[in-house]
């Protein structure tokens, strides 16, 4: 299949690199090694154990090296079917999964902000209604007395 649609191979591929790269970089099961790398990526002594642990870090530089994974298991090329292919095929992978993780990225945010709306307006009216009960109360009350008499 690879090679019978190789546009529909890039699209294809490209989801596992966005998923792998998003999960370890993002996700709550790779928080302990995320942030031992982000401290890593802040205090290595050389400069490149420090580029090193910072790839860990970004979606954006992990996902080269998960397309580059991806490109040794499936043997993958694009355009071209020498050395030339496989470079074509690396970053068209790397552009298309890092436009899946930007897109999910958005959609998270926009979930997370509708949840806080939501929180927001159920407190409100949690608000309101605490503030209904004695007033409703005390109207009840009121009413149980009969009716009022006017002197005058």
């Amino acid at each position: 299949m690879l090679d019978e649609h190789p546009v529909l191979s890039l699209f294809i591929l490209a989801i596992p690199i966005a998923c792998i790269s998003w999960t370890v970089t993002h996700e709550e099961v790779f928080r302990e090694p995320r942030d031992w790398c982000a401290r890593q990526s802040r205090t290595a002594r050389s400069a490149a154990a420090r580029k090193f642990f910072y790839l860990f870090t970004c979606e954006y530089c992990f996902s080269h090296w998960v397309t580059l994974a991806f490109l040794v298991m499936t043997r993958y090329t694009l355009l071209l079917d020498d050395w030339r292919g496989y470079v074509v095929a690396g970053f068209a992978l790397v552009w298309v999964a890092n436009v899946y993780t930007s897109i999910f990225g958005h959609l998270r945010l926009n979930i997370r902000h509708e949840r806080v709306e939501i929180a927001a307006d159920e407190a409100k009216l949690e608000e309101a209604k605490r503030e209904e009960t004695p007033r409703d109360e005390a109207r009840l009350a009121g009413a149980g007395r009969g009716p009022v008499r006017r002197t005058g």
